[in-house]
């Protein structure tokens, strides 16, 4: 198995070239419509924050907000902020959890994972987890709409044009049943939105992304 997932890592590096076209004019109204998208949800979802801070403290002491290294555009680090839906030593845990992994691709993700917090999984499953991440976009690390920042460990092990635009909130592949999607399949959706980025694009994901939120069927 463990020759199969480095065969596998090895070809999602070894890709071509991607057809990526500079749009200067579209990537500066993106970023305004972001400063204003993400300014604007802090501060009508600010009770919401708020509440889910508090229930993260109640629930299990610590800190609230996870922050996390990620790798941003052009191979650029940034810390990602999330609300923190697992035990405080949730990190630490992960080799141990490392065989129950439901890829055989560069992240890691199990059905009723032990180090995720009754208050957890529901701000998983609702995708409220996400929602500091709109300090990443109001500071200019991510966009609204992007391929997902993974962690610097997992991105070495994928080709960096994947990185030619900013990260996002959500993207091709999180409103596809990303439970039946390979590794493979989830690069060719980040390049499909590299290539076909515009805004009818981009509002297109955010509408279809809203659908996934309600219908609860992200995780």
């Amino acid at each position: 198995m463990e020759d199969i997932q480095v065969l596998e890592r090895e070809a999602l590096r070894d890709k071509p070239d991607i057809g990526f076209k500079s749009k200067p004019v579209y990537d500066f109204f993106k970023r305004v419509f972001d400063i204003i998208c993400s300014f604007l949800a802090l501060i009508v979802l600010s009770p919401v924050l708020i509440v889910v801070a508090a229930a993260i403290m109640i629930d299990d002491h610590g800190n609230p907000i996870f922050v996390q290294e990620r790798t941003g555009k052009n191979s650029k680090p940034f810390k990602m902020y999330k609300f923190r839906s697992m035990k405080l030593n949730a990190e630490e845990e992960l080799e141990s959890l490392s065989e129950f992994n439901e890829y055989n691709d560069v992240h890691f993700k199990m059905d009723n994972d032990p180090r995720v917090t009754k208050v957890g999984a529901f701000i998983r499953r609702t995708s409220i987890d996400e929602l500091p991440q709109l300090l990443n976009v109001l500071k200019g690390d991510m966009s609204i709409i992007g391929p997902r920042p993974f962690i610097p460990s997992e991105q070495e092990q994928l080709p960096s044009d994947r990185l030619l635009v900013k990260p996002g909130l959500s993207c091709y592949w999180q409103i596809t049943d990303t439970r039946k999607l390979t590794g493979e399949e989830q690069l060719e959706l980040d390049y499909k939105y590299i290539r076909e980025r515009s805004a009818a694009t981009d509002i297109k994901i955010i509408f279809k992304t809203i659908g996934v939120v309600f219908k609860h069927n992200n995780y």
